[in-house]
């Protein structure tokens, strides 16, 4: 022991122990802090009680004896960080020459298991960039599979492993599936084990015994779990195809057979394929279903899976239908029954041989898709909205032959839409006024008319249409959204009475929210407080003598949406109320009814009674649209 150090063990100021783990910590050793990190001790200190050491960020660190005995881990000359600050350079060529000699290292001084996050903390900055350290791990993973003597586990949280013994490829992807319980653990081991089937040199004795396993799972899973049947039944055909020595115990399950028989349950089990074997069954349809295949088909078309949809136009051109495919297409566009995922498709494949479909009644199909899809929480409707804002050649494709009075009704539809903002409509109408700028007056008018057209109403009657809006809103159009969900899984579009029933009441509904939007918008409530009785105004009482009869009657002017003819209470917008407005007490007016025409002398103008019902805050400035 250092001489030092027994002196100040021996006057007490630090133990034995202690002692012994500075005597390691000499000056140039390599050290581990938890807090600090790795660092080099620079030099002893020991009158002053301290040692110094240079960590990254701080040089000439001070650190007291004891503590630094008791926090300090010490690191060997062999260990990866002190080859790295020793001879970075060394390290970088050894990086090149041999991935697998740096990947042992890197483990043996971590203790034998790191994940890939630790080693790519070790290896980013001073010897990779990011973009370079994915390229190499890529590479060295592969490389490492074969060395044999790493672990590399499918899931990137879990940590790679050194073995004392070289183990080989086949014989570990066997032990792997040997050990998969849950489904999804199997098909991943099977997957590994079809990617590497070259290297099983005994397929026979190595892989039989795996045939007869699926072959049992799939037979003891396909009530509860179709899906993964599916999975197991390819695997095997794979494997059977690689290998024609390995033989089935099940000859009779096949692909074909288990798609006839789980052809109702398709919906449901393809999405929880992966891509690549939902491809496969949905291109062995004709084989599986014959020539009745096309209307399971149809009805994938019609889903909300967008890989299906994608994937279907493909089986249909193999099978020489794409003509088929056409004319549903066309009817489901002319009728807007045509799904979000559908539409998306044919759009981003408008430039080939569907060319023909896009017409401005697309852009109807698109605005009935989007409306559905407002009140359906398991839609896929943004990624149509986006792709139609997005791509501004969509619309003008869409109208390129149209004529000028296609263009001004589909303009009119999209104006009425209650899926867009008042800016966003403006920016799509855009669109279709650069193609027809007479269009443009379709726009401004509609604006003249909406200045025009301002409404005095009371609170009372603004607070009943809201409530009206708000029901309409939020539960009939919803219910009716649902209703025509239900009815579109009827079948047969053409003669589907509920649907059409159902698509009926859509319009009415979305015609009579558009009436109350821009009412809603218009109106101005009233308390009909301290009116102008010096001539009758809203919201005063009139009182009138017939100058033939000499007989009274009395009016009471209010809003727009006041009228009660019973109780004598008229809206200002009637013929009776504009007759009356503006003439004073003594002045003789003109009423007429739906028999005859009369006069009548001007008696009293007198205040209405207010309003009593209390403005709803929000009301009080009411939005274009809620």
């Amino acid at each position: 022991m250092d001489a030092e150090l027994e002196k100040l063990v021996e006057s007490g100021k630090i133990t034995a122990r202690s002692a012994d783990q500075l005597e390691k910590l000499k000056p140039g050793t390599f050290c581990l802090h938890k807090s600090w990190g790795f660092g080099r001790v620079a030099e002893w200190n020991l009158l002053l009680n301290q040692i110094l050491i240079d960590f990254p960020g701080k040089k000439a660190h001070g650190m007291q004896l004891t503590y630094a005995a008791e926090n300090l881990t010490v690191i060997p000359p062999d260990h990866f960080l002190a080859k790295k600050a020793n001879d970075l350079p060394s390290v970088k060529e050894l990086v090149k020459k041999d991935p697998a000699a740096l990947m042992r290292n890197i483990l043996e001084s971590l203790g034998g298991s790191a994940t890939v996050t630790q080693i790519s903390q070790l290896l980013l900055g001073d010897i990779f960039t990011e973009p370079e350290w994915k390229r190499w791990w890529d590479s060295t993973k592969k490389l490492l599979n074969k060395e044999g003597y790493f672990f590399i586990p499918t899931k990137k949280s879990e940590p790679i492993e050194l073995r004392g013994e070289k183990v080989s490829r086949a014989n570990e992807l066997i032990a792997f599936f040997g050990l998969a319980r849950q489904p999804k653990e199997q098909a991943a081991a099977l997957d590994q084990i079809i990617k590497f089937q070259n290297e099983f040199d005994k397929p026979e004795t190595q892989l039989q015994p795996i045939i007869n396993t699926i072959e049992e799972a799939a037979a003891r899973n396909q009530r509860l779990n179709p899906a993964l049947v599916f999975e197991l039944v390819m695997a095997r055909d794979d494997l059977l195809g690689h290998h024609p020595q390995l033989t089935s115990t099940n000859p009779g399950l096949t692909l074909i057979r288990l798609i006839s028989e789980e052809e109702s349950r398709l919906g449901t089990i393809l999405p929880k394929l992966p891509s690549g074997k939902e491809r496969r069954v949905l291109h062995a349809l004709p084989a599986a279903l014959g020539p009745g295949w096309t209307v399971r088909g149809f009805q994938m078309m019609q889903s909300n899976h967008a890989r299906a949809v994608l994937q279907l136009p493909r089986v249909f051109a193999e099978a020489g239908l794409q003509a088929e495919l056409r004319a549903f297409l066309h009817r489901g566009i002319r009728e807007h029954s045509v799904t979000s995922e559908a539409l998306v498709w044919l759009c981003k494949e408008r430039t080939g041989e569907w060319r023909e479909l896009i017409t401005p009644d697309l852009l109807g199909a698109i605005l009935s898709a989007l409306e559905r899809d407002q009140h359906n929480e398991n839609s896929r409707g943004s990624k149509l909205r986006d792709l139609l804002l997005d791509d501004r050649e969509l619309i003008p494709d869409m109208f390129a032959s149209a004529e000028a009075s296609v263009a001004r009704d589909a303009m009119r539809r999209l104006m009425l839409t209650p899926v867009f903002d008042e800016l966003t409509k403006r920016s799509l109408l855009a669109r279709i006024i650069k193609l027809f700028p007479a269009l443009e007056s379709v726009i401004t008018g509609e604006q003249k008319e909406e200045k025009s057209a301002a409404l005095v109403v009371s609170w009372s009657s603004l607070d009943k249409r809201k409530a009206e809006y708000e029901e309409l809103i939020n539960k009939k159009i919803p219910e009716n959204s649902k209703e025509i969900g239900v009815a579109r899984s009827y079948g047969d579009l053409r003669e589907n009475f509920e649907f059409k029933a159902a698509k009926e009441m859509q319009a009415v509904l979305m015609r009579r929210k558009s009436e109350l939007e821009t009412a809603l918008h218009n109106a101005r409530g009233t308390a009909f407080e301290s009116p102008d009785t010096t001539q009758v105004s809203i919201g005063t009482i009139v009182t009138l003598r017939d100058s033939d009869s000499g007989k009274e009657e009395v009016y009471t002017v209010l809003g727009a949406w006041d009228g009660d003819p019973d109780r004598g209470i008229i809206s200002y917008q009637t013929a009776i109320g504009q007759s009356l407005l503006g003439h004073k007490v003594g002045e003789v007016v003109t009423l007429a009814d739906q028999e005859e025409t009369k006069r009548f002398a001007i008696l009293s103008i007198e205040p209405a009674p207010v309003d009593v019902t209390p403005p709803d805050p929000s009301l009080l400035e009411v939005p274009a649209e809620a």
